[in-house]
């Protein structure tokens, strides 16, 4: 595992205390999870996630991440309906692990309330969560 100096934190994003992310584009939200998260997970090896058009609310589960090491819940940001699935995953999940504000994306969503990105953290609250 990476000194938390090591890795990345993206400045587009918003995080969550589950450790995903979220990138607003247009009136979608894009979702993966943080560079920090993988690399705890280590090699990623399957990635669960939903049907486009499932809907969930706000820190539901919406699918999981397994790795070598162990699997873990992934849980919704903002509510709303899954728009697209990073399907690019399927094949290849250890894209979590080398891109994951990028090709690593997992869904997308269209919110059911745009207000609730307001209370997801930045990344200057999102190191100091990890720093502790």
């Amino acid at each position: 595992m990476k000194e938390i100096s090591e890795l990345s934190f993206a400045e587009d994003v918003k995080y969550t205390e589950n450790h995903e992310w979220a990138r607003k584009e247009g009136d979608q939200v894009k979702v993966g999870i943080s560079d920090y998260a993988q690399d705890q997970l280590g090699d990623i090896v399957f990635v669960e996630l939903p049907e486009v058009g499932s809907s969930f609310d706000k820190g539901e589960e919406f699918g999981t991440v397994e790795s070598v090491k162990a699997v873990s819940e992934l849980y919704m940001p903002v509510g709303g309906e899954i728009t697209a699935v990073n399907g690019d995953l399927e094949g290849q999940p250890e894209l979590v692990n080398k891109d994951p504000y990028g090709g690593g994306w997992m869904i997308e969503i269209r919110p059911n309330d745009q207000a609730e990105m307001d209370s997801l953290i930045d990344r200057a609250a999102y190191l100091e969560m990890l720093k502790g």
